[in-house]
Parts: structure tokens; C-alpha cells; sequence
């Protein structure tokens, strides 16, 4: 890979379709457009063209010119708009490859030099794969903040507060070989500190981009025979456990991922929590253990006395259709007849509310978290500090630490595998 190259490829989705785009960008992107059609194409206005190569006429499609810096790229870039047959694409792609100026771009290619040009920085990038891969509503609005700059607006008025109090210890060292200069940083200056601090723990109480997108984990645990399986396969609307009136039937943990009013969930059913001699039995009541302690929300289909104490619990009974209320349990469902199970979903998606991102805040992935870990410790070495030196090398690493956030240091290790993520022609 070399930013000096010209690339293109397919920027839409497979053929067929109505429409197809191709993009090429790079230096010899205005030239080899000229290959295809001569016309002089006027910047940022679409142009109906004649696209032909070796006198073949391969189609009539609309074509853009983007000059950089100006681009997606940062560099000049020209689009096609073909029809979006395989055969039209095919000759078009066919044709571009013929051309020595030009190469096929690699996964990710375009964005990663639209990073490097300085178009977007790295937290926008990674919002960028977040929304490629988005399958739920959720996912898509928080990654929708993230590559809009959401945490790297945040991330820059950090910086910026950091610059000037690392502002106000350098003016101090500066004057303190003289000895009418009190060297003591001044208390509205520590408040200011305690204040960013604070900025910056809030940030990362926030929930993470992992559970958004591995979704909220509801473990269904109880003893044998208490309905697990049967609600299990109701809400995730299919057959997915084997469900039998002999105890024990399940015997291993069954994950099912599911969107539910635009929320991600991880349902899990689990084996009956007894103690058995079966010991492939045993086995996987040690699973459902585990995964209970693994578990953000336990749908408890079992005794009130063996509720399970450490974990945000909701209290269910099944075989509400042909059994005795229990006024102990929170909700009444049938997973059979489906009862009572709308009234539970509802709850379910309550209760994920409060795990996942609220309206307007971008989640963040656990390399955010670490960055702003780094930047948090080094301001607290700042404000432990009495020693000016010490106090401004605590915030040059805390910027440093934040800087990672964006890209702008320490991040060159994990861009090929971030950019890795994305299919060719983005």
C-alpha cells in the first residue's frame, strides 16, 4: 500500500442494482477518467458521459470530479455513477485495471487515507466501522455520533483545557528564578483540574461500545422443567432450544443475538441449576453458573428463596396459563401461549436502557477507555504534585493520552487491523 498510488473500486454495494459507484482517487484520478471520456469535468457538478475504452461503448453514466484536499480522501477523486448491472461494472472495473496509472484499492484503503490526509481523525474512523456493521438501531445512532466527532469534539475541549493549565505552570516556571514570584499554583487553578477530572471519569462511566455491540446479555436460569427453554425460544422467535417434559433436557448454554425495539440483546438459556450425578449434567450447571455471574439482566424462573443475589434480577413464572399466579413473581408468561411474555419484553427493554448509551452520547470502545484511563492518572499525578516540573510533565502525558483518542500519536500498531474492518471501496 503507498498513499501515492491511484486507486479505485466498487464503492456500492454488490451488483445488481439501479445504481453503481465507482471511485477512484489519487493523483492520476482526473487522468484516467480522461481515458474513458475526455470531457473536462467542472468540479462538484455532475457531468452525463459516454464512458468507452478500446472505441467499446461500456456505458452512459453520470460522472464527479472532487479536487483535494477537498475530497472524502483529501485527494482528487473522481466518481462514476453506472448503471448497475454485473456485465456494466464488470467492463468498467475490467477497463480501469487495463489502465498502469491505477490499482485496486485494499480494504479500507479510502478511509485510511482520508485519516492520514487529515479528513477525519481515528475516533470518526472507528465510528465509521461501528455504523458498517450496525445491525440495530442503537448501534446505528451511537456510531452515528462517533464518526459524526462527537467524542472528538469532547476529546479536543479536553486538550484545549489541558494546554492552558499546562500554559499557566509554564509561565510560572519562566519566572521562578525570581525570587518575588510566588511559585504555587494559584486554587482556581486546581479547581479547573479537579473539574476536567471530573469531566473525564463521567465520560468513562459510560457504558461501553462492546456491550452495544455484543448486545445486552439476559441469562434465563432456574432449576430443570421451569420453562427456560420454551420462553427462551419465544422470544427469540424460533426453535432454537430443544424443549422436552424430561428434566434436564438442556444440558449446555444456547446464546441467541436478538434486536428488540432497536435494542441488541444476547439471550442465553442454561441448563437446570440442581445438583445431579449426570456428569455431563454437572457440567453444564457449572455453565449456567458461570454465565449467570457473566449475566447484565437474570430472568429468574425459580424459587423466591434461591433468587439470585448479585445480579439486576427480574422475577418470572411460567406456565402462567395453566398454573396458580405466584403474587412473589414480577411477571406472569406462558412461553407456550405467549402470555404475559409482551409485558417482560417491555421490562427487558427498560432495564437495557439504562446499559446502553443515552440519546446523544457516543459509547466507547475499550482502546477509549484506556486512552482517557492514561489522561485520568496523569492529572492526578498533576494535582498530587507540588513539584512544577513533575505537575507539567503529568500534563504533557495526559495530553499524550488524549491525543491516542484522535490518532494524532501512539496509534500507528492498531490502524491496519482497524481499517482491516472495512470492505473494499470504503
Amino acid at each position: 500500500m503507498s498513499d501515492g498510488d491511484t486507486i479505485y473500486a466498487l464503492s456500492s454495494g454488490q451488483p445488481p442494482a439501479a445504481i453503481a459507484i465507482v471511485r477512484i482517487s489519487g493523483p492520476e484520478a482526473l487522468a484516467a477518467f480522461s481515458g474513458l471520456n475526455p470531457v473536462a469535468l467542472k468540479p462538484r457538478r455532475p457531468s452525463l458521459v459516454q464512458l468507452r475504452s478500446g472505441g467499446d461503448l461500456l456505458d452512459t453514466a453520470l460522472a464527479l470530479s472532487f479536487p483535494g484536499p477537498h475530497s472524502a480522501t483529501g485527494e482528487d477523486v473522481v466518481e462514476l455513477h453506472l448503471h448497475g448491472g454485473r456485465a456494466v461494472v464488470a467492463a468498467v472495473l475490467s477497463a480501469l485495471g487495463r489502465d498502469p496509472r491505477l490499482r485496486a484499492a485494499e480494504p479500507g484503503e479510502f478511509t485510511r487515507r482520508a485519516f492520514a490526509n487529515g479528513r477525519i481523525d481515528l475516533a470518526e474512523a472507528e465510528g465509521l466501522a461501528d455504523l458498517l456493521a450496525a445491525e440495530t438501531e442503537a448501534q446505528r445512532r451511537s456510531a452515528m455520533l462517533l464518526a459524526g466527532g462527537s467524542l472528538s469534539r469532547e476529546v479536543h475541549t479536553w486538550t484545549a483545557e489541558l494546554l492552558r493549565l499546562a500554559a499557566a505552570v509554564e509561565a510560572l516556571l519562566d519566572f521562578s528564578d525570581e525570587g518575588d514570584v510566588d511559585e504555587r499554583l494559584p486554587e482556581a487553578w486546581r479547581r479547573d483540574l479537579a473539574d476536567l477530572a471530573g469531566d473525564l471519569e463521567a465520560a468513562l462511566r459510560r457504558p461501553s461500545a462492546e456491550r452495544l455491540r455484543d448486545g445486552i446479555r439476559v441469562v434465563l436460569a432456574g432449576p430443570p422443567n421451569a420453562g427456560k427453554s420454551t420462553l427462551f425460544n419465544r422470544l427469540v422467535g424460533r426453535e432454537a432450544a430443544i424443549t422436552h417434559e424430561v428434566a434436564g433436557t438442556t444440558r449446555d448454554l444456547i446464546e441467541a443475538p436478538v434486536a428488540i425495539s432497536g435494542v441488541p440483546f444476547l439471550l442465553i438459556d442454561t441448563a437446570g441449576l440442581r445438583s445431579s450425578a449426570d456428569e455431563v449434567e454437572e457440567i453444564g450447571v457449572g455453565r449456567a453458573r458461570n454465565a449467570l455471574d457473566a449475566a447484565d439482566v437474570v430472568v429468574w424462573m425459580g424459587p423466591p428463596a434461591e433468587t439470585p443475589r448479585s445480579h439486576d434480577v427480574i422475577r418470572v413464572q411460567s406456565f402462567a396459563d395453566t398454573q396458580a399466579v405466584e403474587n412473589n413473581a414480577e411477571y406472569h408468561v406462558s412461553g407456550a401461549s405467549g402470555e404475559g411474555v409482551g409485558e417482560l419484553v417491555r421490562e427487558l427493554v427498560r432495564r437495557a436502557a439504562t446499559l446502553l448509551p443515552a440519546t446523544g452520547e457516543a459509547a466507547l470502545h475499550e482502546r477509549h477507555r484506556h486512552a482517557l484511563e492514561d489522561a485520568l492518572g496523569a492529572i492526578g499525578a498533576a494535582a498530587e504534585a507540588d513539584d512544577l516540573l513533575i505537575v507539567a510533565e503529568s500534563l504533557r502525558r495526559a495530553r499524550a493520552a488524549l491525543d491516542r483518542v484522535t490518532g494524532k500519536a501512539g496509534v500507528e500498531d492498531m490502524l491496519d487491523t482497524l481499517f482491516g474492518r472495512f470492505c473494499i471501496g470504503k
